[in-house]
């Protein structure tokens, strides 16, 4: 046959090697490669961070506090440290152009399902800088594009077809996820329902975003030496009873009115900033002054919140409604200014901090309400409603509070989500097209009964003509 007939019949050797497609086994095979090199990725990342928060937030501060004049306390340290930090996310930025985030990442995953990892220096630089610099936007989101690119780049080396590169994408995305969140199912879970406004629906990546995220919360945790389990003690909560049912379902409506709110002031220092975005470093600058400023009146919103979470469960009886509220409030703005100034970094903990703050004061506030079930259930609810991933972030809080609470947070998540599921913050989430779905991870036969009778399935011939069958 010429190849002129392959083309023809769509049969050529490039066009082959192009749509390559493995089997289960050997995409088992990638992720667990993938997991653990993405494994090897978050260890460099957290051990490079933790460095320069140290220096920057320790070693720094006493260097320069002799030079303080009389007339300046040095806790303005605070505010000039941060606003130095924007200048510098700045003129990265300026010099290695956007990288991009979130809302980009989940639009890449559905078209063209892979991400671009000549962009991951930039993340990885701008991120760095972000996050050291103290705004309230942690390393998920960073470590999500560079491993996932990670999977993209493994994929088009082995000319795979375009949903097995996502999958492996997907892969990358669970294994950052997996070592940063030290919940791996949990984790990969997020990373699947993410893309999603109405559930996970990348269904064929499930198992291989599991074990990828496995070997990478396994090879993290062994180089870093974090113990594994709760991050967090929260008090213990007597045995649950239908009362805590209850409390689930009222506070996913606050959580949802929570992440409401949040949204529109999200939105309202968008527009405010909107005439900057074109001056990086003007705005990165602008942006890290106000983190600073904030952080002077209420210290507890500086950076991405992880280690603040613990510090509200150990002192938040000492504090009034009032006050945890200013806190959540300001933590809204402090992420609000980080994001839309080009500080890169993701959302996930600022946003359980605020849940945390919210939750002790309705305990305070409603002494029958535990201060365990109030922090999880709200930080599980604006979480969800903002992220709309409910199956994993009750998965994730619930391994991250140590509690058997998790009855309790799956109804606040849910109540959450339904509540809010016309409110949107990442617009590029969206459903999956079903014109791409493999029709061999679908069950399409005719099924035969124990009788050896056949049985019609429902709605058959209109999914047949939708995925192209």
């Amino acid at each position: 046959m010429s190849s002129n007939d392959h083309s023809e019949h769509g049969n050529s050797p490039e066009i082959i090697s192009k749509n390559r497609k493995f089997n289960y086994s050997q995409l088992y095979l990638c992720a667990v490669i993938i997991g653990i090199a993405g494994g090897m990725v978050a260890t460099a990342y957290y051990f490079v961070l933790e460095t320069m928060m140290h220096g920057m937030w320790h070693t720094l501060p006493e260097i320069v506090e002799p030079y303080f004049p009389s007339w300046l306390p040095t806790s303005n340290y605070v505010w000039i440290a941060t606003t130095v930090g924007g200048f510098l996310v700045g003129l990265v930025l300026y010099f290695m152009g956007l990288p991009g985030e979130m809302a980009q990442v989940v639009d890449k995953i559905h078209s063209p399902g892979k991400i671009d990892i000549s962009k991951s220096p930039a993340m990885v630089i701008a991120s760095l800088v972000a996050i050291t610099s103290g705004g309230s936007a942690g390393p998920e989101a960073p470590l999500v594009q560079v491993n996932g690119s990670l999977g993209s780049w493994l994929g088009d080396k082995l000319k795979l077809s375009k949903t097995s590169v996502r999958i492996l994408t997907l892969c990358g995305m669970s294994a950052a996820l997996g070592a940063f969140f030290g919940a791996p199912i949990g984790a990969a879970l997020f990373a699947l329902e993410i893309p999603h406004r109405r559930g996970l629906q990348y269904f064929e990546a499930i198992a291989p975003a599991i074990i990828a995220a496995i070997f990478s919360f396994a090879v993290f945790r062994l180089n870093t030496g974090i113990t594994i389990g709760g991050f967090y003690h929260f008090e213990v909560v007597p045995e649950l009873s239908p009362q805590n049912l209850v409390e689930g379902l009222v506070l996913g409506i606050i959580g949802a009115g929570l992440a409401v709110m949040f949204i529109g002031i999200f939105r309202m220092i968008g527009k405010l900033l909107k005439p900057l975005e074109h001056y990086p470093i003007v705005l990165a600058t602008l942006g890290g002054l106000s983190i600073g400023l904030i952080a002077f009146a209420f210290p507890q919103t500086l950076f991405f919140s992880e280690a603040q979470i613990q510090t509200v469960i150990e002192t938040g009886a000492t504090l009034s409604v009032g006050i945890l509220l200013a806190i959540a409030v300001a933590k809204m703005f402090a992420i609000s200014f980080t994001l839309h100034s080009g500080f890169l970094g993701g959302f996930i903990f600022p946003l359980f901090f605020i849940g945390a703050n919210v939750g002790y004061a309705v305990s305070l506030a409603v002494p029958q309400v535990h201060p365990t079930v109030g922090m999880v259930c709200l930080m599980a609810a604006i979480n969800v409603a903002v992220t709309k991933t409910p199956v994993s972030t009750s998965i994730i809080l619930s391994v991250l509070s140590g509690t058997a609470m998790l009855p309790v947070i799956a109804i606040a998540s849910f109540v959450s989500f339904v509540l809010t599921s016309q409110i949107t913050m990442i617009k590029t989430q969206r459903g999956r097209d079903l014109e791409e779905v493999d029709p061999s991870n679908l069950i399409l036969e005719e099924m035969i009964s124990i009788k050896e009778r056949q049985a019609k399935i429902s709605g058959l011939n209109k999914l047949k003509e939708l995925v192209s069958i």
